[in-house]
């Protein structure tokens, strides 16, 4: 690495650097170095004070703790495949079938490596087009812009494909996190300016633009019945069915061996995650006890008014809690270092706002069960205005402290 280090900076970065004959494509060559290696430029002056944590660690960090819920993804979407299958279901016939077949493996539900590979095939190029269609838009404007190209799309291009259907088309992948980057990043500055967590910007794109490959109540699974095969949610049908949750596996829901977005089902995996985040100090545990305590809070009230046409009053908020992306979204998405709140007291009252608000979605409209996406969304619009309540009455205590 070392020879490595001296031929780069010998005989490549001059001609990125300042007066060089590529200096204005600067940021291409500086995005895999920082990545590769540590940056040479040090403070010359001044006192300064270090930590050991830096933006490439804190997102090597955050990649780390996604390791399960990617691991989740993959297998439970050849799970849900292959049992579906196992149940009547007809095989896509597409090329990652043919792929599948090809390698010998049956569509088998209970064959732990069949199902890793059936998802595997599906994921990882959602995957890929999430990184390179996405890369491409953040090369871009770093180039047009003259900036460095941030470690930050790391995290949101690992985020993004596991909060979407495994049969969603590769061009609604690129559409969308292109519509991510650009509107909920790019269009604010860059990365450490955007307003919007930019995976559930682009999520949010994709859901409203086109319904029928990403709906709310729906998931599509890798399966083929005529011209698909399609499933309710488990979230989607207790809004639909009266005591559906009654007769439902709470572990199944737990472990993640349920329908639903690639990586958003398996609470489990987010907890792991949630522990990682916690004792690393890259995730706010402030943030996730708030959108908890909302969310048992804002679950007990409803409860307790119920509904006689309205099944979804009556769900518990441990329920809530392992159904849909309420997990994902609390552990990964609602602890955005950015689109959060900074203050202590701001990220409690950012994260209880979340947890309120997705109970409501989920319960007071039906239609939509899902909710922790538009929940934490509008919370990302109101963490500045946290912030500037909570720090104006720090200054009020101050000056009442020291008016003598």
């Amino acid at each position: 690495m070392k020879a490595l280090r001296n031929f780069l900076d010998k005989n490549v970065a001059p001609n990125f650097e300042h007066g060089g004959k590529f200096e204005k494509f600067h940021a291409l060559y500086e995005a895999p170095d920082t990545i590769l290696f540590t940056p040479g430029l040090v403070t010359k002056a001044g006192a300064h004070i270090r930590d050991a944590i830096d933006q490439k660690r804190l997102m090597i960090t955050v990649i780390v703790a996604l390791q399960p819920a990617i691991l989740m993804a993959q297998w439970n979407t050849g799970y849900q495949a292959n049992q579906a299958i196992q149940n009547g279901a007809l095989a896509r016939d597409d090329f990652n079938t043919a792929i599948y077949t090809a390698l010998g493996f049956a569509h088998d539900p209970g064959n732990l490596l069949a199902c890793f590979v059936y998802g595997m095939l599906y994921f990882v190029p959602i995957f890929l087009v999430t990184q390179v269609a996405g890369g491409i838009a953040e090369v871009l404007f770093s180039v047009v812009r003259k900036h460095e190209v941030n470690e930050g799309f790391l995290v949101t291009g690992m985020l993004f494909p596991l909060i979407l259907p495994p049969t969603i088309p590769l061009w609604q992948v690129a559409a969308g996190i292109i519509f991510g980057v650009v509107v909920g990043k790019e269009m604010f500055g860059g990365t450490g300016m955007n307003v919007l967590n930019p995976a559930l910007t682009g999520r949010a794109f994709l859901f409203f633009a086109y319904p029928a490959e990403i709906s709310g109540e729906m998931v599509w699974t890798a399966v083929n019945n005529g011209d698909a095969w399609s499933g309710a949610t488990w979230l989607a049908r207790a809004a639909a069915e009266t005591d559906v949750l009654a007769t439902a596996s709470f572990m199944d829901a737990f472990i993640g061996m349920v329908p639903g977005s690639m990586g958003e089902t398996s609470a489990l995996a987010c907890l792991i995650g949630a522990v990682v985040l916690i004792v690393t100090r890259v995730g706010s545990w402030e943030t996730m006890a708030g959108v908890t305590v909302g969310t048992i809070v804002m679950a007990l009230m409803l409860n307790g008014i119920g509904s006689e046409t309205n099944p979804m009053f009556a769900v518990s908020f441990w329920w809530h809690m392992v159904l849909g992306g309420w997990a994902f979204g609390m552990v990964f998405m609602a602890t955005d270092p950015v689109s959060s709140a900074f203050t202590v007291k701001g990220r409690l009252a950012y994260g209880l706002g979340i947890g309120i608000l997705v109970v409501l979605v989920r319960v007071v409209n039906p239609a939509y069960p899902e909710g922790m996406m538009l929940a934490i969304l509008f919370m990302n619009l109101f963490a500045p205005l946290l912030d500037h309540f909570v720090v104006q009455a720090n200054i009020k205590r101050r000056q009442a402290r020291y008016a003598a």
